[in-house]
């Protein structure tokens, strides 16, 4: 017989978690239903008239080359933020790992980053690179008297930068998972590979990073999610989608047709593909992450 973990209170569980459900299903259920049921209408200037167009408003998207421009540009900051987020991260993670004086001072200096928010980081890196009076153009100055840098004229330039800047935005939050996958790896493991003649990168690669499969795959879902969703901030502050679209994501792209154009059904239409593309993407990923992840110690 199984025993009660809430005797004289079966109802009690289902209490609990009501609130959670609640929260689920007004903020999260209802309005993904209400993008899904929009995206099928063309709505006026003034959300007065609706008309129902069916698929119109996905095809007109996929027709559109600033929309297919769009995704382009997202799909190249996010292999950014996630490849290079990861990697810098986890290279630091390492350093940190180690006993050497001072440590909690760096590991403090070094996570600050994801405190702040997206808009914050945003004015950071924008006075960082201010054409007049930014610290970065007056070095590259210093170097090349011949050369201004401007990345607000130049669209790749600016690409790159954005996407620097939100890479670092999520260092921090990065190296506090890498950090504490680390010091969970049994140090018998590494001293051992030690003692049979490998040297720190077979260490690393035999032992180490199979070991943190597990949080490099949480990490992975992590970054992604916050490279489609969560750089409108910085966006918004840094560049507003330009020099020329050439940072115009696809969460930016969504906002201005949705407040700037008010096409309420064109921007319902890219929400419920940016999820379905996260979804399909997230699904995929942690499938052949997880397969060869390592959970047992």
């Amino acid at each position: 017989m199984i025993e009660e973990r809430f005797p004289g209170h079966p109802i009690l569980p289902y209490l609990l978690i009501l609130p959670s459900l609640a929260v689920i299903f007004v903020f999260l259920i209802v309005p993904f239903a209400q993008s899904v049921w929009g995206s099928f209408y063309v709505t006026s200037f003034f959300g007065d008239t609706r008309v129902f167009v069916g698929l119109s408003n996905y095809l007109d998207l996929f027709k559109s080359p600033d929309y297919l421009h769009s995704v382009a540009v997202t799909l190249f900051f996010s292999a950014f933020v996630v490849l290079v987020g990861l990697s810098a991260s986890l290279g630091i993670a390492l350093l940190l790992n180690q006993k050497i004086s001072g440590l909690g001072i760096y590991q403090i200096a070094l996570v600050w980053t994801y405190s702040i928010s997206p808009a914050v980081a945003g004015v950071i890196w924008a006075l960082l690179f201010a054409p007049a009076t930014g610290l970065i153009p007056w070095l590259v100055k210093l170097v090349n008297p011949g050369y201004t840098l401007n990345w607000m004229t130049n669209g790749a330039l600016a690409l790159f930068v954005v996407s620097l800047a939100a890479t670092w935005k999520m260092l921090g939050y990065n190296i506090v998972f890498f950090l504490a996958g680390l010091q969970n790896i049994p140090d018998e493991l590494t001293d051992a590979a030690r003692v049979d003649g490998a040297g720190p990168w077979l260490a690393f690669r035999h032992i180490t990073f199979p070991m943190l499969s597990p949080t490099t795959t949480f990490l992975l879902f992590m970054n992604m999610l916050y490279a489609f969703f969560q750089v409108f901030g910085l966006i918004d502050i840094m560049t507003q989608g330009g020099p020329g679209n050439a940072t115009n994501l696809l969460v930016y792209n969504l906002y201005r047709d949705a407040f700037i154009h008010l096409d309420s059904g064109r921007a319902n239409a890219q929400s419920v593909i940016i999820f379905i593309v996260i979804a399909v993407a997230a699904m995929l990923q942690l499938r052949a992450a997880t397969r060869k992840a390592a959970y047992a110690r």
